[in-house]
């Protein structure tokens, strides 16, 4: 289909264009970007005045529970809410049931998401066989299959030496390693951030050092192999200043963090039985919060990614002691960051697409985050001022599980474009 999508603002972080002109697409493919083109040859005319069209958002953290936990989601259902969210490129975490670790895992869920069609689905493989963290997983044969980033999301390898084994086998082959750091053995059961707060709810808390040992850990080991290694969900002051030191010295580093680490604080959490604020990590202290957010300002941070993680009402009603970590995100993200970060005054509109799409897209070496002449029409167009309020019941997907309920915000997706087809086109 040929789409002149017209008068938008165009933002393109890879060629620094940042101009009002049209768009024209066809056959999958940005052909033209001007002004004033010509509508002759379109199929399909979107009017894009007073909205930024960008590249297409990618994620590079998210969990879509396909294999195995499908009760709280599956690819359809998450491939939905992240077309919602303007995303046209995301990455799966291994850890669902069964650990995808081997070559025919990574095939079948890319494959599912190709044939869902709503965004394109890069599955992330196990570094360890079955999550284990004993035995290096054949990354080789996964790389076969398509996979070019591992990771050990919901834990961390915890045998240094095992670690060390898949970061020189991701070195050799350029492939990417991220990092969730959590020291397991000191968590003794935290499921919030230790203080106060942790304190006047009565419930255990989980301390900077958690996630900043293994940040330190990591980052040396990147250093020493030479492997890229990004790190997931910062949270902490201190994992910044790591981070921001590590590419001082040269290592090929990398970090994101996500909107609700930006957004919110442990002091937003009401109280011990709403596990919506439930998350690993947890909420952290202001003090963190801003340490993020200047992170991102001055681009110690790259990238902003959700890890979009279902659950159903019943696990999460369970409260903070017995429901599981993780919030959805995807349909949230784009509105959370363009309030707090561009209209709070830590970056520009053009930071923002850098940090949800061009960014991701640069870190994960795939050729997207780009909406040049000549490149994949994978594009989305974001409204900046659409005001409304987050309501759990307007998401698309079956898991309502997030903290932002009521929350007043600026700025909406209304049309997502993978390939050169509408995937999603918001209607009031």
């Amino acid at each position: 289909m040929n789409i002149l999508i017209k008068g938008g603002t165009v933002i393109n972080p890879a060629t620094n264009m940042e101009e009002e002109a049209d768009v024209f697409i066809s056959h999958g493919l940005v052909e033209e970007i001007g002004k004033n083109l010509s509508d002759e040859f379109a199929e399909e005319i979107i009017d894009a005045h007073g909205c930024f069209v960008c590249p297409g958002f990618v994620d590079l953290h998210v969990h879509l529970r396909d294999p195995g936990q499908t009760h709280k989601g599956d690819i359809a259902t998450e491939s939905k809410a992240a077309s919602r969210g303007g995303y046209t490129t995301i990455f799966a975490m291994p850890n669902t049931t069964p650990v995808v670790d081997k070559e025919d895992m990574i095939e079948y869920v890319q494959m599912k998401g190709n044939d869902v069609g709503l965004v394109e689905v890069r599955q992330v493989g196990a570094i360890t066989e079955g999550m284990e963290g004993e035995v290096v997983s054949d990354m080789e044969g996964m790389m076969d299959g398509g996979c070019i980033a591992f990771s050990e999301d919901g834990k961390s390898v915890m045998d240094s030496g095992v670690l060390r084994e898949a970061m020189q086998i991701a070195k050799n082959h350029d492939v990417l390693i991220m990092s969730h750091c959590e020291d397991k053995n000191l968590v003794w059961g935290g499921v919030m951030n230790a203080g106060k707060k942790a304190e006047e709810l009565g419930l255990p808390g989980i301390t900077n050092a958690v996630e900043n040992i293994i940040v330190a850990r990591d980052l040396m080991l990147a250093e020493e192999t030479g492997a890229r290694v990004h790190l997931c969900h910062c949270s902490t002051k201190e994992s910044v200043e790591m981070l921001a030191a590590a590419k001082k010295k040269g290592a090929n580093v990398s970090g994101e963090v996500c909107p609700h680490h930006f957004t919110l604080s442990e002091k937003d959490i009401p109280g011990a039985d709403d596990a919506n604020f439930k998350m690993n990590p947890p909420l952290r202290t202001k003090k963190d919060v801003e340490a993020l957010k200047g992170a991102i300002s001055v681009g110690t941070i790259e990238a902003i990614s959700t890890d979009h993680a279902p659950h159903s009402e019943e696990e999460k009603a369970q409260g903070f002691l017995e429901a599981p970590f993780g919030i959805v995100g995807m349909e949230t993200a784009a509105a959370l960051t363009y309030t707090n970060l561009v209209l709070g005054g830590y970056i520009s509109p053009m930071g923002m697409i850098s940090a949800l799409s061009t960014n991701p897209a640069r870190i994960a070496k795939i050729d997207r985050g780009d909406i040049s002449v000549g490149k994949t029409a994978n594009i989305t167009i974001f409204d900046p001022s659409f005001e409304y309020e987050i309501h759990a019941s307007d998401l698309a997907g079956p898991a309502r599980n997030m903290p932002y309920e009521g929350m007043k915000v600026n700025g909406r997706v209304v049309g997502t474009i993978l390939k050169g087809k509408i995937t999603y086109r918001y209607v009031d």
